[in-house]
């Protein structure tokens, strides 16, 4: 785990980013002002630069308006790694199964960085239990099927994360088509947040529904 206080680092309202342009920069400064705590760039297609680049912008226009809101890097730990040494306000990487490994990542970008790491079921919750001193949350999902990302686990619904939540030794973030109007059910099971990509990023106005989501945790 980082040596930054888990405290400090509020997973409730997760952002992960779709696209690569100005509407993308735009959204996440948005997310981030309402009080998303935690905002990954995820672009897959494209190149290491041109992420770099990306991750960049975005941790600046957050920056600017929200100095405690964490950004990483989807799967990307290399970028990551690029975007700190440049001093750019990005904190960490979010890795999946077949990602660079937790403990390498963790090598690279230094003790005090934040490293996620995708999970779904329980053998891939135990297994991340495993590197518990490595990593400091877990995805876990999908919460319903979702067409951003493809998975193959089945979707674990509201009845599958207390269990999970039991079984982690680091916070859970629950992933997966996550809705607005889901939020106070997934906050009972005892999750520490939800990450949401189409109804943030697809949103006229992204900082309203992040202002939802909180408030779903504090009903």
């Amino acid at each position: 785990m980082s040596d930054l206080v888990e405290a400090e680092v509020d997973y409730r309202c997760y952002l992960v980013t779709s696209g690569s342009d100005r509407h993308t920069v735009s959204a996440a400064a948005a997310a981030a002002a309402a009080g998303a705590g935690v905002v990954q760039v995820r672009a897959k297609d494209l190149s290491a630069a041109a992420l770099l680049d990306l991750v960049t912008e975005v941790a600046a226009a957050v920056a600017a308006v929200a100095p405690s809101t964490r950004v990483l890097v989807d799967d990307r730990a290399d970028v990551a790694f690029a975007a700190r040494r440049a001093g750019a306000a990005v904190h960490g990487a979010h890795l999946g199964q077949t990602d660079l490994p937790v403990a390498a990542a963790r090598e690279m970008l230094g003790s005090d960085a934040i490293i996620g790491l995708t999970t779904g079921t329980r053998e891939l919750v135990q297994r991340a239990n495993e590197v518990a001193d490595v990593i400091d949350y877990i995805g876990c999902g999908p919460f319903r099927p979702t067409p951003t990302k493809a998975s193959a686990r089945v979707a674990l619904g509201l009845e599958g994360y207390p269990d999970l939540v039991g079984l982690s030794q680091v916070p859970l973030v629950a992933i997966g088509d996550v809705q607005p109007a889901d939020v106070p059910a997934l906050a009972a099971t005892g999750v520490a947040g939800v990450a949401l990509v189409r109804a943030i990023m697809e949103a006229p106005a992204p900082g309203a529904v992040v202002t939802q989501v909180l408030a779903g945790f504090s009903d």
